[in-house]
């Protein structure tokens, strides 16, 4: 066997004569009783007649049935770890003689692992002050906000306008809304709607132009001057509950704010923790990339790329962004994409052994607890659910997850944390 370039091997194979005459034998006969020949009844061509007649024929299926099987037992002697489907190269296949033929193809890389316990990373547990507190309980108290609609009069700041609005230019597809509310001079809206809405009143129509930010949240709009024409349709004052034991009661299983207060306190602790222990986990995995050194197959890699560019395909369909209308350029995409789903790859197969010497695995416990659910989410049946996750690879896919996140509970609890 010989190396071609980090993980890419090739394999000079020879099937022996007597291997291919017996398949070849086996080929020619399932043909013979098939096929149909004018002057001989089924089954009754000679076989010298089947093997002139059918020569491409038989010479595919013979290579079909000894080549996968002479590279399977030579990939068993050599105890390789084949990546992908094996690229078949310099078929000689001649009448009496033994088949010899050229296979390419990546392995599984080996690689030594580095000391992966008490790899030093920043971290500490987040601290919730009173403030964070009250900033929550006045998020929520805005969600709980009843908007009361106002007597006709020109719109100012602080009024909630309730407006039509179309896009006429600018922006494809087209944002069009028959109803939506904007807080004039509100803290979440553009310059450009405050400044062309304040004045106007009930009944009353503009059109105009708006400049989003290059950072702007939807994508589709970021950067983008869009024309816009606007009819106001009613004012609208936002009325807010006040803060006793009724709202706290209101929200849930609490009698007092108090009680309201100390959950919220806690759940901010949890999510600021996650975060923070999300972020620590990253750093400890970007280390581990750096310490190891070895060559990745692009099967692989390759995967990856396609596994970005899909998820990020799919973030842009959520935005109202047509996948279709882009003409991707796989190479370029490649060449961009190449270094971090690299990274990604190798992240991935060294947790994978760090996993197999530790012996972290995913209980059958906690995978059904995913697929519970999973089936209260989409209200379907546990057991006929599990069987369809099982045949479609998910139910693999859901242990593997849960197999890379007990790993890295593992590094990070065997972490050394810094200030």
């Amino acid at each position: 066997m010989a190396l071609i370039e980090g993980c890419k091997h090739a394999l000079d194979v020879i099937i022996p004569v007597e291997d291919v005459s017996s398949e070849t034998t086996k080929v020619v006969e399932e043909i013979q009783k098939r096929v149909r020949l004018p002057g001989f009844r089924p089954g009754k061509a000679p076989v010298s007649l089947i093997r002139k007649n059918f020569a491409d024929d038989v010479r595919q299926k013979v290579l079909e049935k000894l080549i996968p099987k002479a590279l399977n037992k030579e990939f068993e002697n050599q105890n390789l770890r084949v990546v992908g489907s094996p690229t078949i190269k310099d078929v000689h296949f001649h009448d009496g003689e033994a088949v010899h033929f050229k296979a390419e193809f990546e392995t599984y890389p080996e690689f030594e692992l580095k000391e992966y316990r008490g790899i030093s990373v920043p971290y500490h547990d987040p601290e919730i002050t009173e403030q964070d507190v009250d900033k929550r309980i006045e998020e929520i108290r805005d969600q709980k906000a009843t908007y009361a609609n106002m007597d006709p009069r020109p719109l100012e700041n602080g009024d909630f306008a309730v407006l039509s609005l179309e896009s006429l230019s600018g922006v494809e597809p087209p944002v069009q809304s028959d109803e939506m509310m904007l807080e004039i001079g509100g803290p979440d809206s553009l310059e450009g709607f405050t400044e062309n809405l304040r004045g106007l009143s009930p009944g009353e129509e503009k059109e105009f132009d708006v400049s989003y930010p290059e950072d702007y949240g939807q994508e589709r709009l970021a950067g983008k001057t869009i024309k816009f024409r606007a009819q106001i349709k009613g004012i609208r004052k936002k009325e807010l509950p006040e803060l006793n034991d009724e709202f706290a009661q209101d929200l849930g299983d609490y009698r007092t704010m108090d009680e309201l207060r100390a959950s919220i306190k806690k759940s901010l602790f949890d999510q600021r923790q996650d975060a923070a222990q999300r972020e620590a986990k990253d750093k400890i995995v970007e280390q581990l990339v750096d310490l190891h050194e070895f060559p990745v197959p692009e099967a692989f890699i390759d995967r990856q790329v396609e596994n970005r560019v899909e998820q990020r395909l799919r973030t842009l369909a959520s935005q109202g962004v047509d996948p279709k209308s882009f003409n991707l350029d796989w190479g370029s995409i490649k060449d961009a994409q190449k270094e971090p789903a690299t990274r990604e790859v190798k992240a991935s197969l060294i947790l994978g052994r760090i996993a197999e010497r530790e012996a972290v695995v995913a209980t059958r416990d906690e995978v059904d607890k995913q697929v519970e659910q999973i089936a209260r989410q989409r209200r379907e049946a546990y057991a006929p659910l599990r069987l369809r996750l099982e045949k479609d690879g998910t139910l693999n896919r859901i242990a593997s997850h849960i197999q890379t996140e007990k790993t890295l509970n593992f590094l990070f609890e065997h972490a050394t944390k810094t200030a």
